[in-house]
């Protein structure tokens, strides 16, 4: 019976989930680069991240805390992965999306970070596998919409580097989602992932009120930090640590190509920012050369 039951529960729903919570994810990780870009002039992008991952840890911790002093054993087993898999998806890269939104505008970040799914693929063959032709196509296409997107106007700012920096974080990230130990589930690897990174978010916090000092309490300042801790920490990681499990980092990727769309749209509704044309080409590129990347290996 135990070799039928996973058979049967995996056949259909599986695809279908996996899809489902990478959406999820993607839908509302294009609301968290609006807010970074929103509260760029409110709240130090060190200080974002921070108070970020306090309020998820909040969230999660009613869910993952437990489990987690229970597995202690178990993390402290695979505690150098534990630790990459917090400094990259949780320390570093949503600082590095903050410090990005004080010069580059949310439609740019998110055509940016359209191209980490063919970075998730550039990680793959690091790892030994074969991208083959149309991979490698893909690669390049993206990489020309990239390089059209910084280079191309003279809006050009040190964001789009820190943007750049941010999605190689966040590939690197998902592609060793893929390598995570099966013992290492759901609730409680967040929090001790979200628990780690806060942690090491420590000293530059520290830092950042020391030089530059605190931000000041207020809805429009509380709101976001709620939205993105809860909403864009706790339930997106969720779902996209979930979709890769299901279907895997290259098929959760497709539907991520959907986020520069999404925060081109919001930041237009929210920000009042305008799509240029040098930008609609390097979507285009960017999103041509990420659907070649998720095609066949061969």
């Amino acid at each position: 019976m135990s070799a039928v039951l996973p058979r049967t529960a995996t056949t259909t729903p599986t695809p279908l989930l996996g899809l489902a919570c990478a959406a999820l994810a993607t839908v509302v990780w294009s609301g968290s680069f609006v807010t970074s870009r929103g509260l760029h002039d409110s709240v130090p992008p060190v200080q974002h991240a921070f108070w970020r991952w306090v309020i998820a840890l909040i969230a999660v911790a009613p869910f993952g805390a437990r489990q987690a002093w229970r597995r202690r054993a178990l993390i402290r087993h695979h505690a150098r992965y534990v630790l990459l898999a917090s400094f990259l998806g949780v320390a570093v890269y949503n600082t590095l999306v903050n410090q990005a939104g004080l010069t580059t505008p949310a439609a740019t970040m998110g055509m940016i970070m359209a191209a980490s799914p063919v970075l998730m693929a550039v990680f793959e063959r690091l790892g030994g596998v074969r991208l083959g032709a149309r991979r490698t196509t893909g690669l390049l296409t993206a990489c020309a919409g990239v390089a059209l997107l910084v280079g191309g106007t003279a809006r050009f700012s040190a964001g789009d580097l820190w943007m750049i920096a941010a999605a190689c974080c966040f590939a690197g990230y998902s592609a060793l989602l893929r390598r995570k130990p099966a013992e290492l589930t759901g609730a409680p690897f967040l929090f001790t992932t979200f628990l780690i990174g806060t942690v090491l978010l420590l000293p530059v916090q520290a830092a950042s009120v020391a030089v530059q000092g605190g931000f000041t309490p207020t809805p429009g300042t509380v709101l976001p930090l709620l939205y993105v801790g809860v909403a864009s920490s706790a339930v997106a990681f969720f779902a996209w640590n979930k979709a890769i499990s299901l279907i895997g980092a290259t098929r959760a990727g497709i539907v991520y190509y959907l986020q520069p769309v999404c925060v081109a749209v919001l930041s237009w509704l929210v920000l009042n920012e305008r799509t240029t044309l040098p930008q609609f080409l390097s979507m285009a590129l960017i999103l041509g050369g990420v659907v070649l990347g998720a095609g066949a290996r061969r």
